[in-house]
């Protein structure tokens, strides 16, 4: 097969980037085609590959800020003509799913509907825009989300990373999709012979992350929290917080997997599409406090592996920790529930989609199999 794959943007690193270094760990060949390219902001890893970029490439201060270009992502994927592959394979967040494939099989990674089309007010709300800010870009918003619709239209088959990314395919798409979660380093994690008496949350902190649900609920209840991870909104928490609460700032990765092992228990207050860390504390042995929402419905068995709060709200939280403390949890059956998302279950079942899809296409069984998503 002659692969391709396609990315939104490469000027960040996060859980979107991850998931691309997994396929092209499966597909080392593959050209990544992507808007634009900034090397001095990716893994010196990236210089390696072969890494194609579009015409926004060479507009100015995208590497920086590649929010206001937003108009014109389109406009680049829509020129991108990638007919002459066998497979393209997208990992889509944006706009990158509407590259022109004209006879290849487009199978897309759906990570999520382009969120701040669909969910527009819910983005407003986010990134605390103005109101009149928010009125000019609407009819934009309108526009896009046309596009938006149509380009999905053309894509072949949806894979989504989760139960409520399915549902958003379904809602805002009107496609059908298989679920392949997103893998996950589980080999890097391992359960701690004892753990302390320290909650625990890891993440960046920004407001709809909401660990200031988690800050509130422990400073509420006495209860020792360590919050580690940077971000604009750390003034604000630490000036909500009790003294039982501790700011760590970005931990290393090489002190993650012990600071995880060694916790009672993983909060996890915010709304995910998937969200890595709560497998990321099951693979290290320890039990994950959620919020019922999101991804978190298909990484968290409750009672087995952690517990639920019903609402995002800080009585909410503190009656499931007052619950989780008489409460006891099987290292062994965490360590075995994040097994389920590790790297190597990825890699497997994405080779097997591609193949088996790309075998269909040249075997001329019908296409009716795209919508079905089996």
């Amino acid at each position: 097969m002659r692969i391709a794959l396609v990315h939104d943007w490469l000027n960040q690193h996060g859980g979107a980037e991850k998931v691309l270094e997994a396929m092209v760990g499966l597909y080392p060949d593959a050209p990544v085609y992507t808007s634009m390219y900034a090397p001095d902001r990716m893994p010196e890893a990236y210089r390696a590959w072969d890494i194609r970029t579009t015409w926004m490439d060479r507009l100015p201060g995208i590497h920086a800020h590649h929010q206001p270009y937003l108009p014109l992502y389109p406009l680049a994927f829509d020129r991108l003509d990638l007919s002459d592959y066998d497979v393209v394979l997208s990992n889509k967040s944006g706009f990158c799913h509407g590259v022109r494939t004209d006879g290849a099989l487009h199978i897309c990674y759906c990570l999520t509907p382009t969120r701040y089309l669909w969910q527009f007010d819910a983005y407003i709300e986010r990134e605390r825009l103005s109101p009149a800010l928010a009125a000019a870009l609407r009819p934009l918003v309108g526009v896009l989300k046309r596009w938006d619709y149509a380009a999905a239209q053309r894509v072949d088959h949806f894979i989504a990373i989760s139960s409520e990314i399915q549902r958003r395919i379904a809602r805002y798409y009107r496609r059908d999709s298989v679920i392949l979660y997103p893998p996950v380093e589980t080999s890097r994690y391992a359960p701690a012979d004892r753990h302390d008496d320290y909650y625990l949350v890891v993440s960046r902190l920004i407001p709809y992350k909401r660990v200031d649900l988690a800050v509130r609920a422990c400073t509420r209840l006495g209860l020792p929290l360590l919050v580690a991870g940077s971000g604009r909104d750390r003034e604000r928490l630490e000036e909500m917080a009790g003294p039982t609460v501790q700011f760590l700032g970005r931990v290393p990765d090489e002190d993650l997997p012990d600071l995880l092992a060694r916790c009672r228990a993983f909060l996890f207050p915010g709304l995910e599409d998937f969200g890595i860390a709560p497998v990321e504390a099951q693979a290290a042995g320890r039990p994950v406090i959620a919020y019922r929402g999101g991804g978190a419905l298909d990484t968290v068995i409750e009672g087995e592996t952690g517990l639920f709060f019903d609402e995002q709200s800080v009585e909410s939280l503190c009656d499931a920790l007052e619950r989780f403390e008489g409460m006891t949890f099987s290292p062994a059956a965490c360590r075995a529930s994040a097994e389920r998302f590790d790297a190597a279950v990825f890699d497997r079942e994405l080779a097997a989609f591609v193949r088996t899809r790309y075998d269909d296409r040249r075997r001329g069984r019908p296409a009716g199999d795209a919508e079905s998503g089996r």
